[in-house]
């Protein structure tokens, strides 16, 4: 089972990390390009900040956040637009303002999941999660994000055994991957051994599995947050599992675009 107060831990020093590089951040440096497309430095904040936002008001008000969802498709039937405008309109707050608004939402999600029973269901924009589902999704996106805002910056982001998190839902959201993009779901499950940073092999699956994936647990994570094009990891693939790596996505939503390939770039 997995333990709520760790994993709370490992969301925190994630928001920590990314925090540190905009403590002091000079004003103009908020508008530098990521790597997606016509998002600033300041859309990947505001658009943690926003989803911290619903997170919050998923863990405690369920029946808000579900009113929420049906008004907002009312208006609007492609829930992509409403989650990129909570971007937009983050990213238009001054950087001193949009940096407190992060702390404060995040610091906040972070108290009510932990006071949260495991056993609940908090309402989501796919199926209903547990308060630790609710935390690794959490920590998968600041991570994937603080990677976008590393790239901008030309910040080394250092690379933990936290990111076994995220190497854990890329595992588990594998039908997902499938499902978004009505393709049909392999029937028997995949085999998939990852080296840690640390350098611990990490595994999920059955030995005997015909579709295998094995490689840097780091290549892994970029891979299924669409942070890295497939043939610039080092992940090798046996079955239908090379299939699954080239739609594989973490995220909830619609399928994603991925990342082009980056000739001659090596991680």
């Amino acid at each position: 089972m997995v333990d709520l107060s760790s994993l709370l831990a490992d969301l925190r020093a994630e928001g920590d990390e990314l925090d540190s590089w905009l403590a002091d951040l000079p004003e103009p440096a908020w508008r530098t390009p990521t790597p997606a497309p016509g998002w600033t430095v300041a859309h990947q904040v505001a658009h943690l900040a926003w989803t911290d936002e619903r997170a919050l008001l998923a863990t405690t008000d369920a029946a808000a956040f579900q009113a929420e969802i049906v008004e907002a498709l009312t208006s609007d039937p492609d829930p992509q637009r409403f989650v990129d405008q909570g971007a937009e309109d983050g990213a238009r707050r001054s950087p001193g303002d949009l940096l407190h608004h992060w702390r404060e939402r995040r610091a906040a999600l972070h108290d009510a999941l932990a006071a949260t029973s495991d056993g609940v269901k908090l309402p989501w924009y796919g199926p209903p999660m547990s308060p630790a589902s609710m935390a690794t999704a959490r920590l998968m996106e600041t991570w994937a994000h603080s990677n976008d805002v590393a790239d901008a910056l030309e910040i080394r982001k250092p690379t933990t055994d936290r990111i076994r998190h995220v190497a854990h839902l890329g595992v588990r959201t594998r039908d997902f991957a499938y499902l978004v993009r009505q393709k049909p779901v392999p029937t028997a499950p995949f085999r998939v051994e990852l080296t840690s940073p640390s350098g611990e092999l990490w595994t999920w699956g059955p030995d005997d599995a015909t579709a295998t994936v094995t490689g840097p647990a780091l290549d892994f994570c970029l891979l299924v947050t669409q942070r890295v094009h497939r043939a610039d990891t080092a992940l090798e693939a046996t079955g239908e599992a090379e299939d699954w790596l080239g739609i594989a996505q973490a995220f909830a939503g619609p399928p994603g675009d991925g990342r082009p390939r980056q000739e001659g770039k090596a991680r």
